[in-house]
């Protein structure tokens, strides 16, 4: 790509129209390791790689007008990996949220975490707690990072949580709706997602916002996470502005 061709990705391209852009997206960061690998490196730096790419994505998101953002960052079967990289993660995001904070905030960034969020490590919390704190009254475009997420495991504490709620009669069985559904999993309050997208060429959902993407689209790129940048976004925005949401409907 020439240096002109990256300039003009910082402004919305002109072939794509901003009246059909998703109004949120949400990423599978798959490939960091890989990644890795073909470069002759440590995992760890794949995910570090990987960090870079996350941030250029959501300052395009911001850039071109998209009004929210979800990351899968780590999920509930991600403790399944080796003790050191497990630990290196915890310490990466640690770290990323005390560096870029006064960014996020300049930026006008609300930034929230969805997921099991007591499993995690208790300086880990306490740096997730002061982030969603100083940027709950920001207004510009919301990111959400999922962490210790499971779509199976948000589905099942939902239910728990309604059906306790009927146990002590605060609510009634048939006043069960879709919305009240929704008010209990980890994401309320935060619209479903318009976009999928999915790097690495893996096609599945991975246990990821299984009750969110009823009715969103998905996008499958080979391009491993690292080497995701703006142009192959604007591919993915492309692919989208083509397809036809009928929801059900003729």
């Amino acid at each position: 790509m020439t240096i002109q061709q990256q300039t003009e990705l910082y402004e919305l391209p002109l072939d794509l129209k901003p009246e059909l852009l998703p109004k949120h997206v949400a990423v599978i960061m798959d490939g960091n390791g890989r990644w890795a690998k073909r470069q002759g490196l440590p995992r760890i730096m794949g995910h570090k790689r990987g960090v870079d790419a996350l941030k250029d994505l959501l300052r395009c998101c911001k850039d071109w007008g998209i009004q929210a953002l979800t990351a899968y960052a780590f999920s509930t079967e991600n403790w399944k990996r080796p003790q050191e990289e497990v630990d290196f993660l915890m310490t990466l995001f640690q770290g990323v949220l005390r560096q870029e904070l006064r960014e996020m905030v300049e930026e006008n960034v609300q930034i929230q975490f969805v997921g099991n969020l007591e499993a995690l490590p208790r300086s880990l919390q306490a740096e997730i707690s002061r982030s969603m704190e100083e940027t709950k009254n920001n207004r510009g475009i919301r990111f959400s990072v999922a962490t210790n997420y499971g779509g199976r495991q948000e589905i099942l504490q939902a239910c728990r949580a309604i059906a306790q709620k009927v146990q002590q009669g605060i609510l009634k069985p048939d006043e069960i709706s879709e919305e009240v559904f929704e008010g209990h999993l980890y994401t309320a309050g935060i619209a479903d997602p318009d976009l999928l997208i999915r790097t690495s060429g893996e096609m599945r959902l991975s246990n990821f916002l299984l009750w969110q993407m009823a009715y969103g689209e998905i996008y499958i790129t080979d391009t491993l996470w690292p080497d995701f940048d703006r142009a192959e976004f604007h591919r993915a925005l492309c692919a989208y502005q083509q397809r036809e949401r009928r929801f059900g409907k003729i």
